[in-house]
């Protein structure tokens, strides 16, 4: 398993195992058709993976070792398709009409029941009719992606009952009332109100 500091050279095939092996083949024809270094690391609490172009004038893709396959593989196209989209367009809207349309038509190919399970697809589809910055805004998606269980030793804040006391960040909060997409909680440090997607992972307080 690669670190941030052991790159895995983009032409090999060793993101290979963290992907359906249905998808294989499809993916290999994007790595090796797009000139970019893949790093698999270490998990980020921020953000799946990301893109970026180096000082030296090569490009980066980094994705993060914790996903389970389903969610490697979205989190990785959603990264080659910004490639896609600067190397057609140039520098647009990071998450712009350019890139949609992008991730779109890089995505149809990966939209079947062996490489993504009845379950799953229903979501991406409708996800990927107006794609958004990050999966886990789509509640129903993120939740169908992680087969609707939570790391272990942690909760989804949906489930937790009003009240309750838990951490994220290493901060305590109390769950609040749920809004039309969000959940209040309330920061026990400063007293603010912030608002939690629904699927986000916490620990409970004890």
């Amino acid at each position: 398993m690669s670190t941030r500091e052991n790159p895995l050279p983009s032409r090999g095939q060793e993101w290979a195992s963290f992907i359906p092996a249905k998808a294989i083949p499809f993916v290999k024809y994007l790595i090796d058709t797009h000139s970019f270094d893949l790093l698999i690391v270490n998990q980020r609490q921020t953000k799946h993976g990301d893109f970026r172009k180096l000082p030296n004038g090569r490009f980066q893709i980094t994705v993060n070792n914790n996903l389970n396959k389903h969610q490697f593989l979205l989190t990785l196209v959603h990264e080659i398709a910004h490639h896609v989209t600067h190397q057609k367009f140039g520098k647009v809207q990071p998450h712009g009409i350019e890139w949609k349309t992008v991730f779109q038509h890089l995505m149809l190919p990966f939209l079947e029941l062996e490489i993504y399970p009845k379950e799953m697809i229903s979501h991406l589809a409708n996800y990927l009719k107006n794609p958004k910055a990050s999966t886990d805004s789509d509640v129903k998606l993120s939740l169908a992606l992680r087969g609707n269980i939570a790391e272990e030793g942690k909760k989804f804040i949906f489930t937790l009952p009003f009240g309750c006391l838990f951490i994220f960040k290493s901060i305590v909060y109390k769950r609040g009332n749920k809004r039309r997409t969000r959940i209040e909680c309330l920061n026990m440090n400063n007293k603010r109100v912030y608002l939690f997607n629904q699927n986000v992972e916490v620990k409970l307080y004890e």
